[in-house]
């Protein structure tokens, strides 16, 4: 009898257990895993270059750098840490391009995102217009790149494009990508990243170190001179970043040499 009685409480001790299993989790189908992270690209580019544009138009020279850099580096790290398990939170074209060399996306996302992130630049930027006055959008060209102009300066622009992106790419892909170096601060690591890096080279190049955040303002103030230094320095610098990363920096699985 005793033996019974055991043998009855483990089956119904079996039976309480199995009942308070939660549901498997369903796979994602095909809106979470192709439209979702569309979506989130471009709300999140739309914001964050509303918010960047909002604070170059509207800045009052008293403030000088500090008021777009803790702008655009709060902005980014605030969205980031939200729309990081849905998008992963690119919202720059270059850093699309490097999670993919990095093996972190399918190469079918590539465009749609780079396409979500462009037209979200745009949309952020004629945001920015709505809100701001017509004297102060003129005046800033929209928060297009207006730091340019003699070509004597072109050069060190360009280098500290490069150079800048090439480091905030590398703080993303050992931050987020290399299991070794892999840290939960990553969004507050980028922000910093970003605020430290207009402080240090606003007046240069604007730092800009994303195509999208210059395509927009650009394309709503029509404002192309020297557009095109924004698209090869921040481009150049990240594909920097993956070699660093995928040839020295990078632990055993995201290195392709000396594993």
């Amino acid at each position: 009898m005793a033996n019974e009685k055991v043998e009855m409480s483990e089956v119904g001790a079996s039976l309480l257990s199995s009942e308070h299993k939660p549901p498997p989790a369903k796979p994602p189908n095909k809106f979470e895993q192709v439209f979702q992270p569309c979506l989130g690209e471009l709300v999140g580019t739309t914001f964050f270059v509303f918010i960047g544009c909002v604070s170059v138009i509207e800045n009052v020279e008293s403030t000088g750098r500090l008021q777009p850099a803790l702008v655009h580096g709060l902005a980014i790290a605030a969205l980031v840490a939200c729309m990081a398990e849905i998008s992963g939170s690119h919202f720059n074209p270059p850093f699309t391009l490097a999670i993919y060399l990095c093996g972190g996306m399918e190469m079918n996302m590539v465009a749609p995102y780079i396409a979500c992130q462009l037209l979200g630049g745009v949309l952020g930027a004629a945001m920015a217009k709505a809100m701001t006055s017509r004297e102060n959008f003129i005046k800033a060209h929209g928060a297009a790149f207006a730091v340019l102009q003699p070509d004597a300066e072109i050069g060190g622009a360009l280098f500290g494009e490069v150079a800048m992106t090439c480091l905030i790419t590398t703080v993303l892909l050992l931050g987020a990508f290399n299991v070794r170096t892999r840290n939960p601060m990553v969004p507050f690591m980028v922000g910093c990243t970003v605020i430290f890096t207009i402080l240090a080279g606003g007046d240069v190049s604007g730092t800009c170190m994303n195509p999208a955040r210059a395509f927009g303002p650009a394309v709503v103030s029509n404002y192309w001179t020297y557009h095109w230094v924004y698209w090869v320095g921040p481009i150049a610098g990240g594909l920097i970043a993956v070699a660093l990363v995928r040839l020295l920096l990078g632990d055993r699985k995201m290195r392709i040499i000396l594993k």
